[in-house]
């Protein structure tokens, strides 16, 4: 993601990028679907999850302590609130894959762009490398068995999700934490794990989106996906009402930003592909709403 004092096209590059491989996605839809059939999405996410936690820096982490309070109460809310505010919106969906898929964006962690974001906007990335890692852990542990309360499909099996997300996404991100604290990253390996990064969430938006079907009923799809983001975008704010602004502009950012490439593996894991559809719109939601609001908040120096 990009950082202040480069300028529009470079603050938003991610965002054109993600536009690009939604556009490729929708239309050379068959090979990219047949990919998602055999594991890209999990393959691919797995890649995006080290190369991010390659560039979570250790020592920053140190400074957690001090902000326990708002720490613990974004993720408590994380893993409680918004899964109820998704299994909501997805009432404006007809049952079946589609408000399936819905339904699992309130059970993702923060959107791993969310600490670049947060970056842009001049918060605390120290709070939000903490609330990336913590609410991690809290999708792998309770999301298979939230799940299986909210929808009771057969289909929904919280053993094999839980597994899932294990070898997919904490794994990654162990190993990843793990290498920094035995190794220093050089500018250029970190400029290789950014792009890779980068280009993992592209991939993943043309997986996803490959799934994506053209129809009236995403209108709807829409629309709750679109009353969700001002769902957590309103609990974002009242997390950090009483903050300091560096504090207050990361619980926005990470609560109103939710992984859609964890979301998209989990409706997927328990749904089957095309409950991921949904995802691909939702990732080109968040991340236009994300990269625009840091944008502001840089510019007018509020929250």
């Amino acid at each position: 993601m990009a950082w202040p004092g480069r300028s529009w096209l470079a603050d938003y590059r991610e965002l054109l990028i993600v536009l690009v491989a939604a556009a490729i996605g929708l239309t050379v839809q068959a090979p990219l679907a047949a990919v998602v059939r055999h594991q890209g999405v999990n393959i691919l996410l797995a890649v995006l999850v080290f190369s991010t936690g390659l560039g979570i820096e250790p020592k920053t982490l140190r400074q957690l302590p001090a902000l326990w309070r708002q720490l613990a109460l974004a993720l408590v809310v994380g893993i409680t609130v918004l899964p109820a505010l998704s299994w909501l919106a997805g009432f404006l969906v007809p049952a079946g894959p589609l408000r399936d898929g819905m339904i699992t964006v309130g059970l993702a962690p923060c959107e791993i762009a969310s600490m670049a974001t947060t970056g842009m906007a001049g918060g605390s990335v120290v709070l939000a490398g903490g609330l990336l890692i913590g609410s991690t852990v809290l999708t792998v542990a309770a999301s298979g068995p939230i799940l299986s309360w909210e929808v009771q499909h057969s289909s929904v099996h919280p053993a094999h999700i839980v597994t899932n997300l294990l070898l997919v996404v904490a794994l990654p991100l162990v190993v990843a934490l793990l290498l920094r604290t035995r190794v220093s990253l050089s500018d250029r390996a970190a400029s290789v794990a950014s792009t890779t990064s980068t280009l993992s969430v592209a991939a993943l938006v043309a997986l996803i989106a490959s799934e994506t079907h053209l129809e009236l009923s995403y209108l709807r799809v829409v629309a709750g996906l679109a009353l969700f983001l001002a769902f957590t975008i309103g609990v974002g704010l009242l997390l950090g009402r009483r903050s300091k602004p560096e504090v207050g502009r990361a619980l926005l950012l990470t609560t109103s930003m939710r992984d859609f490439a964890i979301a998209a593996s989990l409706a997927a894991t328990a749904f089957g592909p095309r409950a991921a559809a949904p995802l691909g719109l939702y990732g080109i939601m968040v991340l236009a709403w994300g990269t625009g609001s840091a944008g502001f908040m840089r510019a007018r120096g509020t929250t």
